[in-house]
């Protein structure tokens, strides 16, 4: 099989995900149109260009041994920089789809700030979510063209994509609580970021068992995003204001 047809053949496998995610959000009943989804998954694909950038820059640091080298390379070089640049795309997304209009803060008054709604968090979680899976799109196409052993591909695509979406879900809804709630913005980013490492780390590891662990830290982290999507996110009491659409 040529190079081109296993660069197609990963690209449509790759697929698979995305559309499920999308019947999922239909069958679930989440207001989320056909456009606001494209749009995400291109947001979080057009993440992936920034994210090489800044990692084609920081492969010039001083920190080149130990221990210190594999905690810079995995956490700091490989997963902060991926997180970040999702957030951007994201943050930009936002802004011009007119996510940070007035529809989706509450202004709690007597001079307090304004509140973002549950229901904000909760779609900006979902719509992370589909940005981890358009990044995850064009990891895996550049996986495709970079190595020969298709079982390789498509062992690391089942890996990538629950890994990137989880991730995406956490930054997602970060972008949005930065308004208010920049602490806890800031904590998701690191929670985001924390998973993505430890996953890098544990996939280069030589044993089986630790590429066993890294995919069970990416399902995992996956499933949680999932449950918080379903479920609701009420980690602080104003965040269930105006619970309405």
């Amino acid at each position: 099989m040529s190079g081109s047809w296993i660069i197609l053949l990963i690209i449509l496998v790759s697929s698979i995900p995305v559309i499920a995610v999308y019947f999922w959000f239909r069958i679930a009943k989440y207001q989320f149109s056909i456009v606001w989804f494209l749009f995400a998954l291109l947001a979080g694909a057009a993440a992936f260009i920034p994210a090489l950038i800044l990692q084609d820059i920081l492969t010039f640091s001083s920190v080149t041994q130990g221990r210190m080298a594999l905690l810079y390379e995995f956490f700091i070089r490989i997963a902060f920089t991926e997180e970040i640049s999702r957030l951007l795309m994201l943050i930009i997304f936002y802004f011009v789809a007119g996510f940070f209009s007035k529809q989706n803060v509450d202004k709690t008054g007597d001079g307090l700030p304004e509140v973002t709604t549950f229901n904000s968090v909760k779609k900006g979680m979902a719509t992370g979510l589909i940005a981890g899976l358009g990044f995850a799109l064009l990891e895996s196409a550049r996986y495709a063209s970079s190595s020969v052993d298709p079982g390789i591909l498509l062992l690391r695509i089942f890996f990538t994509f629950p890994l990137h979406a989880a991730c995406g879900s956490r930054v997602g809804a970060a972008a949005v609580l930065f308004r208010a709630f920049p602490i806890q913005a800031i904590l998701r980013i690191i929670t985001a970021t924390a998973i993505h490492g430890v996953y890098n780390f544990l996939l280069e590891l030589p044993f089986g068992i630790s590429a066993i662990a890294a995919f069970l830290i990416a399902v995992s982290a996956f499933f949680t995003a999932i449950i918080s999507i379903k479920g609701g996110w009420n980690d602080n009491p104003a965040l269930d204001k105006n619970d309405e659409n």
